[in-house]
């Protein structure tokens, strides 16, 4: 066996691991709602168990972060979290009571949303010091959520949605059974990390500024996930073309990430978040004007610069200041604002909007906030060119 053998494997690995882990995110955003809704729950109701799940967040991926950085694993943390999804989701599945559901899920959560900043981690400190890139291996993400929204979706119509708890199972135990075949990729010379070093960075004026404009253009995001389903059912559409729009966005994904790889590199990264920004403006003005579900699918293709780029962008910016000591910490921080505040408040937000107005409205109401993240990143920009820019982390 050569030398490279084993590193293949361990690609291979890595790779598979994100495309199931994606698989269970694309159950849990697009077929988690309609089986709450065909349990009888409420578009309130709904909303509420959706709610649960940035607001544990935001301590879950601190906690399993700083775990994982302390402990020097990413490994044993993934299949901890693995399994504890696992067992909490067949709970879940058995009970009818709307309190004890909301309740199962917030444990849930705190076992799931850490998987992102995770992987994430993982991903970059495999490639770290290599000719690898991140987008070579989350692109696999993309290729995941797309055949699970896809395959699904064509599942759950003709099955209904009482075989969504099979598939969350068993797409669970398949991420289970390969979260054991991963391989930290800590280097081993890296002390302990000493955590008084990272709060400096972190709360630098610079880097908070990029939170916040990140917390901006993240909310308006995550507005079109938490709503897009329930929207696209008010327009009319069925579970497949549901199913057909979250894969437009995910496959849409692909060809960013295989350029961004090749080409990323030359591009400074804060007037990248602008454009992509831009784009997140202009996409989410275009779904406050349509009336036809199949228009969403057009509007889900711009996910690709919106999302992907940006995705891509921001973690480099990430990356390039937080050390590789602190690399899930890092991560989590980023997963917080973007998973988990940005959740909270698009959910509470977008709620009231969506009930009291209109889909319409909440769409605008994104759109008018990814351009104000616009305006943000050029200023962020145009200041860190300065003499005393932004590149200064411990200032």
């Amino acid at each position: 066996m050569t030398a490279e053998s084993p590193m293949r494997r361990n690609d291979l690995v890595l790779r598979s691991f994100t495309f199931s882990f994606f698989m269970m995110i694309a159950i849990i955003t697009s077929y988690f709602p309609l089986y709450f809704q065909y349990r009888g729950y409420t578009t309130i109701q709904i909303g509420l168990l959706y709610s649960v799940g940035p607001l544990v967040g935001i301590v879950a991926n601190l906690f399993w972060s700083m775990m994982s950085d302390k402990y020097r694993t990413i490994r044993k943390v993934l299949i901890l979290i693995v399994i504890g999804q696992l067992a909490i989701s067949l709970l879940v599945f058995r009970t009818d009571a709307f309190a004890l559901t909301i309740a199962l899920m917030a444990v849930f959560f705190f076992f799931q949303q850490p998987m992102m900043s995770l992987n994430d981690s993982l991903i970059l400190l495999t490639v770290s010091g290599t000719r690898k890139s991140y987008a070579s291996y989350r692109v696999w993400g993309s290729i995941g959520f797309a055949a699970a929204a896809l395959g699904f979706g064509q599942l759950l119509k003709y099955y209904g949605a009482t075989l969504t708890p099979v598939l969350t199972v068993g797409v669970l135990i398949i991420s289970l059974l390969l979260a054991f075949l991963l391989k930290d990729a800590r280097d081993p010379q890296i002390k302990k990390p000493d955590f008084s070093g990272f709060f400096p960075i972190v709360a630098s004026r610079p880097f908070l500024a990029f939170l916040v404009t990140l917390l901006i253009v993240a909310t308006a995001h995550r507005l079109n996930d938490g709503f897009l389903v329930l929207y696209m059912q008010e327009l009319g559409a069925s579970p497949s073309l549901i199913g057909w729009s979250w894969v437009a966005s995910a496959l849409s994904e692909v060809p960013a990430f295989f350029l961004l790889s090749k080409y990323g590199h030359k591009y400074k990264e804060l007037p990248l978040l602008a454009v992509c920004s831009l784009v997140y403006g202009i996409r989410f003005l275009m779904m406050s004007w349509i009336d036809n579900p199949l228009w969403v699918i057009v509007t889900q293709l711009m996910h690709s610069v919106s999302f992907g780029i940006f995705l891509f962008t921001a973690i480099r910016y990430i990356q390039m200041v937080i050390p590789d000591q602190y690399r899930a910490s890092g991560q989590a921080v980023f997963a917080v604002i973007w998973s988990g505040v940005a959740g909270l408040l698009s959910g509470t937000i977008g709620g009231w909007i969506f009930n009291d107005f209109s889909p319409q409205t909440m769409y605008a109401f994104g759109s008018g906030l990814a351009f104000v993240a616009m305006i943000c990143f050029l200023v962020l920009h145009a200041r860190s060119t300065g003499a005393n820019g932004a590149r200064d982390f411990q200032a």
